[in-house]
């Protein structure tokens, strides 16, 4: 008699590749299972995140997030951890064609709210989900129209710290929100994980692993 040896268990959660507590936060309101898997000491995470001469928003995100989803899988592997499929994001803020990163520091940050008062920009937010074989991607962009802001409020924002770890030196969920007159686009993409998107590109994921879903789903 012939027995089959039982398959191994499908996965029911995701590796989270980002430290960001958004992104936590954001994955527990959709009930998605996910444990950290954050850079080591030696890795150089915020070389992935340097950008290229003449390089377009959205070039520039997709290319980030599939260079932090590949860094994720190595560590995966170094690690010897159980397999399961790996998240990663990645959120940048343009003005036309310009790139606003993380402001490096206080100037900096009140000269970004400067060049954002009274105008619209774009929120680029890019997710990659994968395993060993396969990758999925999305890019989300959102347009958010800024009210314009004095000298006093910029001051006061910059001086209350929140703009130092953000994209476009402001966080929508925070004070800033305050600043926001118009929003086309997601909400949460805009915090960093548009949800509607995420959720699918995890529900595809563990789908191609067996039938787990995320708890909730």
């Amino acid at each position: 008699m012939t027995t089959t040896a039982p398959a191994s268990p499908s996965p029911r959660f995701i590796y989270l590749a980002s430290k960001s507590p958004r992104r936590q936060e954001l994955l527990r309101q959709i009930h998605v299972d996910f444990r950290l898997l954050l850079p080591e000491d030696h890795e150089d995470a915020e070389a992935l995140e340097a950008t290229r001469p003449g390089e377009a928003p959205a070039s520039y995100v997709k290319r980030v997030v599939l260079a932090k989803l590949d860094a994720a899988r190595a560590r995966l592997t170094r690690q010897a951890l159980p397999w399961a499929p790996v998240l990663s994001a990645d959120t940048t803020v343009a003005l036309g064609g310009t790139l606003l990163g993380k402001p490096a520091d206080a100037a900096q940050a009140a000269s970004m709210l400067s060049r954002l008062s009274g105008r619209t920009h774009r929120v680029l937010t890019a997710v990659a989900v994968g395993d060993a074989h396969h990758t999925d991607w999305v890019v989300q962009v959102s347009r958010v129209s800024f009210a314009r802001l004095s000298p006093a409020d910029i001051d006061a924002y910059v001086a209350g710290g929140e703009p130092f770890d953000k994209a476009g030196g402001y966080g929508i969920q925070g004070t800033a929100g305050a600043f926001v007159r118009k929003i086309e686009g997601s909400h949460s993409g805009i915090m960093g994980l548009p949800l509607h998107e995420t959720s699918r590109l995890v529900l595809k994921a563990l789908a191609r692993s067996g039938p787990a879903q995320p708890a909730g789903s």
